[in-house]
């Protein structure tokens, strides 16, 4: 099997329009909550988010790419742009022919369906624009990076809920490590935060009004945000042939499915898929230093999650770093794990781990170390990044520092 290492990283999220500013912001503690602003908030019981801000479409797309592009999809290119002009990676003759994208997304173009939603009932119109379909589509985004980039390889869209994400990256790893690509484009991206997208959720009574707070004994459930992130994973060998900058290897992945119930997590599950990933890399326990959790900040969620860590770990949960940074940039759902996993990349390369902001008050229940507020240095040489979705499914990467 090959190895399979990341050499280049691109976001857009409520922290940042870049990896740097991101990264700067996950060491402050910086929080990207707050109040949203689109049409019809005020009509909302949930009206604050991780929304970006200060992002121009117009000035990055043209009019024509404008009707084709929803928000989610404006996000992923952005991301993937900034990706490949740090990896360095020249799409061409056979790399271009056998590597391909791999992108996770929950909702697609939900941008797209309320506004057209909203054009045809609100406003009584009978015809909506030939492109609608094209542009809400949940491969939009994988097609159009595909395009623009000149990847002609396998390229598709993973949609699992909370672990697109994972999911889409871990089958990329697969296809790199199985040597049926040299490179893939992967991650994901999600737009949900408009009036429809939040009204949904809202159904479910798992949001705060407030603040995202994991593992502290007074959350009160999660907080949506958006945005992408998007990286190049690559053979090992082809990226150090030609001088590429690698930023860390991945090494295992495992998926699993509770197979119980759609909503509630299960511990059991949980823990097969970091028990899986750490199998599949060929890595112990003791190990692993960071685990980047899924963390939503309800407490099904994260009472499940530190159960699951302490069986899978045993005494050395004690001495493991778990932190959520969506305390900072809220939930992306599909798009959560790809802006998540820089978090771990940025604990392997930089030995800064990212804080669990919002946190006030202890839980017996989640008797860990959450990395309380602040981001801290450590020297970290394996880490894992959890995704944990809706409908049970789950998906654990295992990452090595290079």
């Amino acid at each position: 099997m090959k190895r399979v290492v990341i050499t280049g990283a691109g976001t857009i999220n409520s922290l940042g329009h870049s990896v740097p500013d991101t990264l700067e912001a996950m060491r402050e503690g910086r929080c990207g909550i707050s109040a949203l602003e689109f049409r019809d908030v005020e009509r909302l019981a949930i009206q604050i988010g991780g929304q970006v801000r200060g992002f121009e479409a117009e000035g990055r797309f043209n009019r024509q790419q404008m009707t084709l592009y929803d928000r989610f999809t404006q996000f992923t290119l952005t991301a993937a742009k900034e990706a490949i002009e740090q990896s360095g990676i020249e799409f061409h003759g056979d790399i271009a022919a056998r590597s391909g994208v791999v992108l996770g997304t929950a909702g697609g173009g939900v941008s797209t369906w309320d506004d057209n939603y909203r054009s045809v009932y609100e406003d009584g119109k009978n015809r909506v624009h030939p492109f609608v379909v094209p542009k809400l589509m949940n491969n939009a985004a994988a097609s159009h990076v595909s395009m623009e980039h000149n990847l002609k390889g396998p390229s598709f869209t993973v949609s699992t809920a909370c672990a697109s994400s994972n999911h889409a990256m871990a089958l990329a790893f697969q296809m790199v490590r199985s040597g049926a690509a040299p490179a893939m484009l992967t991650g994901g991206s999600e737009s949900m935060l408009c009036f429809g997208g939040v009204k949904a959720w809202e159904g479910l009574r798992v949001m705060s009004k407030d603040a995202c707070r994991p593992f502290s004994a007074n959350r009160n459930g999660m907080v949506q945000g958006e945005g992408a992130g998007v990286f190049v994973f690559e053979e090992y060998e082809h990226a150090r042939t030609r001088g590429a900058d690698i930023l860390c290897e991945v090494v295992g992945f495992a998926m699993s499915s509770d197979a119980s119930d759609i909503v509630m997590p299960s511990k059991q599950g949980a823990a097969r898929a970091m028990s899986g990933a750490l199998a599949d890399a060929g890595l112990s326990a003791d190990s692993v230093g960071y685990i980047n959790a899924h963390g939503t900040g309800t407490a099904a969620n994260d009472k499940t999650e530190c159960a699951a860590v302490a069986g899978v770990f045993g005494p050395h949960a004690d001495e493991l770093m778990i932190s959520s940074t969506k305390s900072m940039h809220g939930h992306l759902i599909g798009g959560t794990g790809a802006v998540e996993l820089l978090a771990c990349i940025m604990a392997l390369r930089d030995g800064v781990i990212a804080p669990t902001i919002g946190y006030e008050e202890p839980d017996p229940e989640c008797a860990l170390d959450v990395v309380p507020n602040e981001a801290r240095e450590a020297k970290v040489d394996v880490a894992l990044s959890n995704a944990f979705a809706f409908g049970g499914l789950n998906a654990v990467i295992a990452l090595k520092r290079i």
